[in-house]
């Protein structure tokens, strides 16, 4: 039982800040203050007669009996050593104790003096929580470490192919420098024979010429009757030689133009001129050969409407792009000239629609190119040398220009010349 006459018990004792216990050496509690059993939620009828082990947890049982204890009974006291409690609740009480062991009352007593700690477990908390925390970003920093170092090994291994692979790009690059070189020489070889062939066909264009407009003469003096009368037969005769004469005079012509266009000797002379007044003089030309089809023709183009070019060559580029659209454009079909202001204001847009043939998509992207016939075959329905639309290309470009092509096979095909604005 607790000893309830000692005068401490009731008076100083109990109102000491601090807990107090009294326990004999077979550890059953003869003193307890009011404090201490505040601090564990007891009364003192439940702690009389109750082992000291009793409100300690296990871990502080075990300390006790290995250490605590002993110590005492070899030195008599103890101090500031760190014992858990154990609280009427089951909660933990953190306290730092003093003791001393002496004899009282013809026994020996353990007198502890138990000073409640908070914040010190807190700080041991933190610090073991700090502790670990330390211990893992160590073991990161050593696995970042090692990581390091294998990429270290990796970039090595890494630089060692670049320097070969540069080494070789270096080896593709003098080989290509010297390719550059021969394709340099190759190029300005290509040129000078591009040059000879462009002064080749311009001599070429020009001897030719001299004997057809011979035979034109001559055709046209025995169709006056010069040398005696002639039959009817010998002038269908005649008449075929004229336009066979005629015919490969514009082949010739078109061939000597290429040839200029190539040698860059085309000079255009740039005017403002009245785009009604370049369809209306190109118009009488192919209308024999529209009426032979029994082709329409349908002009719209405001009399405002005016352009920046040479005049000749507009209307050789027109004329050949109404001849195209007449050859190829079946019997009862139509040909239309439509003028108006481009999408862009600065140009004016010609355009020469028909209801022909059309050209067929994988056709329409050369048909720009030189001597490239739309209808390749021996029995092809159009004869020429497939240069006019190239050369009208080139002469529309050399007036700051276009031309331009659109086509629907079996609907039809929309040829547009653009020019600047006047």
């Amino acid at each position: 039982m607790l000893e309830t006459h000692d005068p401490l018990a009731g008076t100083l004792l109990d109102d000491a800040p601090c807990g107090f216990v009294a326990f004999a050496d077979d550890g059953t509690i003869r003193v307890v203050n009011a404090t201490l059993l505040e601090m564990l939620g007891y009364s003192r009828e439940e702690l009389a007669g109750r082992h000291f082990e009793s409100v300690l947890t296990v871990g502080a049982r075990i300390f006790y009996q290995t250490h605590f204890f002993p110590l005492l009974r070899l030195h008599g006291h103890a101090e500031e050593i760190f014992l858990i409690l154990r609280a009427r609740d089951g909660s933990d009480v953190g306290t730092l104790v003093n003791a001393i062991r002496r004899e009282r009352d013809g026994e020996w007593r353990t007198e502890c003096v138990l000073l409640r700690i908070v914040e010190r477990r807190k700080f041991e908390d933190a610090l073991l929580r700090a502790k670990k925390e330390a211990e893992a970003a160590n073991a990161a920093l050593l696995e970042s470490q090692h990581q390091l170092q294998e990429q270290a090994v990796e970039l090595e291994a890494q630089a060692t192919e670049l320097e070969a692979q540069g080494e070789e790009l270096r080896t593709i690059n003098d080989e290509l420098m010297e390719r550059g070189a021969d394709l340099e020489e190759a190029r300005a070889a290509a040129d000078k024979a591009n040059h000879a062939k462009s002064e080749f066909l311009a001599t070429m264009s020009h001897e030719l010429r001299t004997p057809l407009n011979a035979i034109a003469g001559y055709v046209q003096i025995l169709e006056l009757g010069v040398h005696g009368p002639l039959t009817p037969a010998q002038r269908e005769t005649l008449g075929r030689i004229e336009r066979s004469e005629r015919h490969l005079l514009r082949l010739i012509n078109d061939v000597l133009n290429l040839a200029r266009i190539e040698a860059g000797r085309v000079e255009y002379r740039i005017e403002r001129i009245p785009v009604s007044e370049l369809v209306e003089a190109v118009l009488p030309m192919v209308e024999p050969q529209m009426a032979a089809r029994r082709l329409r023709s349908e002009v719209t183009v405001p009399s405002s409407l005016t352009v920046q070019a040479d005049r000749e060559k507009t209307e050789q580029i027109v004329l050949n792009l109404l001849s195209n659209a007449a050859k190829f454009t079946p019997s009862d079909g139509c040909v239309r000239v439509v003028a108006s202001l481009d999408d862009d204001p600065s140009r004016v847009a010609v355009r020469v629609e028909d209801t022909g043939i059309g050209i067929a998509p994988e056709k329409l992207a050369s048909v720009f190119e030189p001597f490239v016939q739309v209808d390749s075959s021996s029995a092809r329905r159009a004869q020429g040398t497939g240069l006019g639309l190239s050369i009208s290309r080139d002469l529309a470009r050399g007036m700051k220009g276009d031309l331009t092509a659109e086509s629907v096979v079996d609907v039809g095909s929309t040829f547009t010349l653009l020019l600047p604005t006047g």
